[in-house]
C-alpha cells in the first residue's frame, strides 16, 4: 500500500471531477456568450514517490493523513489561460463556486519568484461524495490549482526541463538567460492583454 493508503482510488476520482466542474464553469461562461475561460487544463495526482519525497523533505510524518491534510496538493490542476484577464475570471467563478472554497492563495504574477516564475496558485477545499480522511462524507478534499498564461506556461515547462539536466556548462548565464526571456513573456502578455481590451472597445463602439 502506498502513502494514499485507501485513497489510492479515490484520488483519481477526485481529480476526476474536479476537471469536470471546472470544465462547467468554462461551458456556462460560453454559454452567457463570454470568452472562454482558459485554453486547455493540465491535471494530475501527485505520485506516491514524489508525496513521499515531499513529506520527508517537509519534516512530515510519512502517513497518508500527512499527504492528504499537511501537503494539500496530492491533486493538482493547471489551468493555462490565454490572457491575464481570463486567470481574473477564473479566480472569479472559483471564488463563487459552491463546491469549493478557496482557502490559500499566492499570487507569483503580481509577485514573481526571483528566478522569473510566474503563476497564481490556490489551494481549494472541494467538497465530494467520498468519504475524507476526518470520516466526513461527503468529504472535504484539498486540490492546487495553478492558473498561468501560454506564455507563462510555456516558460515553466522549459525552466523544469533544464533544472532536471545535470553537467549543464554555465548555469548561472542559462538562469540569467531564463529570467530574461521570463521578463520579455510578461512584457508580452500585457500588451496582448492591451490588444484585446483595444479590440473590445473598438467592436463596442462598432455595435
Amino acid at each position: 500500500m502506498t502513502i494514499y493508503g485507501p485513497y489510492d482510488e479515490i484520488l483519481p476520482e477526485i481529480l476526476s471531477l474536479t476537471t469536470e466542474r471546472i470544465k462547467q464553469l468554462n461551458q456556462q461562461a460560453v454559454y452567457n456568450k463570454q470568452p472562454k475561460l482558459y485554453e486547455h487544463l493540465i491535471a494530475r495526482v501527485k505520485t506516491p514517490e514524489s508525496m513521499t519525497e515531499k513529506c520527508e523533505r517537509k519534516g512530515y510524518p510519512v502517513s497518508t493523513e500527512s499527504a492528504l491534510r499537511k501537503c494539500r496538493d496530492a491533486v493538482g490542476v493547471r489551468i493555462v489561460c490565454n490572457f491575464i484577464s481570463d486567470i481574473n475570471r477564473c479566480l472569479e467563478q472559483l471564488r463563487q463556486a459552491d463546491w469549493c472554497q478557496i482557502i490559500k492563495e499566492k499570487d507569483y504574477i503580481t509577485n514573481a519568484k526571483p528566478n522569473g516564475y510566474r503563476s497564481y496558485h490556490v489551494i481549494i477545499d472541494e467538497t465530494a461524495p467520498y468519504r475524507d480522511i476526518d470520516g466526513n462524507q461527503p468529504g472535504h478534499f484539498y486540490v492546487e490549482i495553478q492558473l498561468r498564461t501560454i506564455a507563462m506556461d510555456s516558460w515553466a515547462s522549459l525552466e523544469h526541463e533544464m533544472k532536471y539536466k545535470h553537467n549543464i556548462a554555465n548555469p548561472e548565464r542559462i538562469g540569467r538567460e531564463l529570467k530574461r526571456c521570463a521578463d520579455q513573456l510578461a512584457s508580452c502578455d500585457v500588451q496582448m492583454q492591451t490588444i484585446r481590451q483595444l479590440i473590445n472597445s473598438s467592436a463596442g463602439e462598432d455595435d
